[in-house]
């Protein structure tokens, strides 16, 4: 199925409106990351290592409508942490499908069986499945037996009551092509709306740093599961064409962390998604004021090997409107799966990594701290 044609409409027709304005850079997907707490511990994940007072945090359903609207992206992407465990939820997704916003929320779906009542369907909103392929496979990657049928059983159950619903695969250097293939059919056997699928990006806090994948064995893994599948073709993604095209070699592209703006319990992260090197007080001071030319694969040590969807689908989404016949030619021909490839970018000039995760947290305690004490203090007043 891949994505629907309203909301490829609706999101062609906010480009559109952004390029008429001038507007350099603009925000495509908010990443709303409303929590870290997790119920799995996944060791390639590097989101939920966190003392317990900040994994206790949750972000307000205020403070999450208000990035909704102080970033006006037409897609809102909850994730986490995992966002089940917050307790407004519900009341987020309604309040952003209300703002007319495209809603998905990502869930390792073991509370979802428990929470589904909460919610209803709606075409503007989709529960995305983290499956990491085949039962072995998945729960491999998330360091936990049983949870691939659970999750297999909880998006089931999602389809038979009406929702939207997507799978969501990452990638690491265990991947086998066949058994890649072999899972993406079982995906679209499923009758699932779409497969988002990406490299896995190498954490600097995850737990296991052995398996993460480098550009080179990207591309080649990914040309080797397209060549499976009639060059992508036979299967339903929930992406661009040419990030695909991009994680196959084809393309040579550097990143737009604009694109995927994120808001934390932490503030709005510097620079995406997935790297916290410091935090704005409010999205205008993110976009203005943030040193995006530090940053990127040829920049910053950190980026070398990203190939993630968050930090190239919005310049796969630009290029697509850049180049529209290219696009159209990839989604016809299917990807390209053998010869040449794209040159990648020099990595010669590429600033050292600067560590920052202890100086964040640091201060977010410190801040809690102080919250904390001026609580007791108002209450010892009163």
């Amino acid at each position: 199925m891949g994505i629907p044609f309203l909301q490829m409409a609706q999101i062609g027709a906010y480009v559109v409106r952004q390029r008429l304005s001038g507007r350099k850079r603009f925000p495509l997907v908010l990443m709303l990351e409303p929590l870290f707490r997790c119920n799995l511990a996944c060791a390639g994940c590097g989101k939920i290592d966190y003392p317990d007072k900040i994994l206790n945090q949750r972000l307000p359903l205020a403070d999450c409508l208000a990035a909704i609207d102080e970033c006006g992206a037409p897609v809102v992407v909850i994730a986490g942490g995992e966002p089940l465990l917050h307790k407004d939820l519900p009341e987020i997704v309604a309040g952003a499908i209300a703002r007319g916003k495209f809603v998905t929320v990502c869930t390792n779906a073991l509370l979802l069986e428990k929470n589904l009542h909460r919610y209803a369907p709606n075409r503007y909103f989709n529960w995305s499945i983290h499956l990491d392929g085949d039962a072995e496979m998945h729960d491999q990657s998330v360091c936990q037996a049983g949870v691939y049928e659970r999750a297999l059983d909880a998006l089931k159950l999602a389809k038979r009551r009406g929702f939207r619903v997507t799978v969501n695969c990452t990638l690491f250097n265990t991947a086998e092509p066949d058994r890649v293939a072999a899972f993406f059919d079982s995906a679209a056997a499923l009758g699932v709306e779409g497969i988002t699928v990406s490299p896995g990006y190498a954490y600097e806090r995850a737990p296991d740093q052995q398996h993460f994948l480098n550009r080179e064995k990207t591309k080649n893994l990914f040309r080797q599961i397209f060549a499976r599948g009639k060059g992508g073709k036979a299967w339903p993604f929930f992406q661009s064409t040419l990030f695909l095209d991009f994680l196959a070699g084809n393309r040579t592209y550097q990143c737009t962390p604009w694109g995927n703006p994120t808001r934390t319990i932490f503030g709005w992260q510097r620079p995406c998604y997935l790297l916290g090197e410091g935090y704005a007080a409010s999205f205008k001071e993110l976009m203005e004021e943030t040193d995006w030319d530090s940053y990127g694969t040829g920049n910053y040590e950190k980026c070398a090997d990203c190939m993630v969807h968050c930090g190239f689908e919005a310049t796969a989404v630009e290029d697509a409107f850049s180049h529209p016949l290219q696009a159209l030619g990839v989604a016809l021909q299917g990807i390209r799966t053998q010869g040449p490839m794209a040159p990648d970018i020099p990595l010669d000039r590429q600033r050292p990594a600067d560590y920052v995760f202890g100086r964040h947290v640091e201060n977010k305690l410190a801040e809690l701290g102080e919250s904390k004490s001026a609580g007791q203090h108002l209450s010892a007043a009163e």
